[in-house]
Parts: C-alpha cells; structure tokens; sequence
C-alpha cells in the first residue's frame, strides 16, 4: 500500500476527525491517548470497561438511568451499564454488558447493544446489532443494519483500506465492530465487517456490506 495514502487515511481516523463535536463536559466517557479505537480494549488503562465499573458502583444491578430517560416495555438493561439524559430505549431492546448511551441517543425496537458507546444524538433504532462499536453524534443506523465484531477465525482485527483492502495496521482487539464518525448514515439491512471505519458524514447504501477504513464524506454504494 501506498505509505502517503496510509498516513493520510489514519490522519482522518483520529478522535477529533471523527468525533468534532465531542467535549469532556458532557456525559460521554472519556477517550485515552491513542487510536480511538483502544477505548474498547479491556485491559486498557482508561477503557470503557472500567470507566463503566467506575460510574454504576455501588448502583443496583451496576446500571445508571438518567431521571429523564425513557424505558420502554420488555426492556432488559443489563449492568454496567449507563443510560444518560433523553435517551430513548424502545420496546424490546437488549441493552447488555458495558453498554454506554449518551444523552438524546435512540435504541430501538428489537436493537441489541454490546459493549459500544453510543455518542450524543445517535440512532440505531429498528433491528439492529451494535458490538463493539462506537457511533459518533448524528449517526444513523437503518433498519436492519449490523455491525459485525468478530471475525470466523477468531483472529485480531486488521484495520484495512476500504478501498484496496490492503492491511493498514492491526487493531490488537478480537472484537471490535465499527466507529462510525458524525453524522454517518447507513442503510436498511447494510452490514459492516469487523473493524469498520468510516469518517464523518459518510453514506452507506441499503443492503451493501462495508469493510475497511473509510475518509470522511465517503459514499459506499457496493
């Protein structure tokens, strides 16, 4: 792979690339030095996983709600696990384990989040799987898409050029979904491979499976 176009995609993979808005006055948890993706490392210093343990101890169940959330029927949150301001979570999701859900953000119907952080004003609101992953504020997910998080051999997860498919670097994780900037839009039933990175305001067509590392303003069509 070209070295210069290497460095010019992982330039636009870093925290305050993909994630302009996010502030540490808010409620999200607070991103380590680094790739942005060594939040969802557990045996990281500052990983969501202990941030999580270190919000909800000493809560029932390990679990955070916001006084103004709305927890819809058949819910099941499971600890630790925080739910902020005006957060929607709708009939029927499955909130599991290490799940962090900023203010205003949607969880729907049907949806099943896993160790992900969801940023302010982020959707995945009909039918979807969220692993891993992180969505930047404004994100939309359509209904159906999932974001893998585990590849067949079990192996790490390769970060790679979504155009060439050539090996960028290695993310060290052997889970790891996606980390879609702001703003980023996907389709209905569209499929992201492990380790999926897409810069701010990208479009992802219905029904397309996406891989690899993406520039912001991007248009995954096939």
């Amino acid at each position: 792979m070209n070295n210069q176009r290497s460095r010019y995609l992982m330039r636009g993979a870093t925290l305050s690339n993909l994630f302009p808005s996010l502030t540490n006055t808010g409620d999200s948890p607070k991103f380590p030095d680094g790739p942005v993706w060594e939040i969802l490392n557990p045996n990281s210093e500052h990983s969501l996983k202990l941030q999580l343990e270190e919000v909800v101890e000493g809560l029932e169940d390990g679990v955070f709600i916001h006084p103004t959330a709305i927890i819809g029927k058949d819910t099941c949150i499971e600890g630790p696990a925080y739910i902020g301001p005006n957060v929607e979570i709708r009939h029927g999701a499955y909130i599991r384990p290490y799940s962090w859900i900023c203010e205003g953000s949607v969880v729907g119907h049907c949806t099943e989040v896993k160790h992900s952080i969801l940023l302010p004003n982020s959707k995945a609101p009909h039918f979807n799987y969220v692993g891993d992953s992180i969505l930047g504020s404004g994100v939309n997910l359509g209904a159906g898409c999932k974001l893998s998080n585990l590849r067949n051999d079990g192996r790490t997860i390769l970060i790679r050029d979504g155009n060439d498919g050539k090996k960028i670097g290695d993310s060290g994780l052997r889970k790891f979904g996606a980390i879609l900037g702001e703003n980023v839009q996907i389709g209905c039933n569209a499929v992201t491979n492990p380790g999926v990175i897409l810069g701010c305001n990208s479009h992802v067509w219905p029904n397309v499976t996406v891989s690899g590392l993406h520039s912001e303003n991007s248009v995954i069509k096939d």
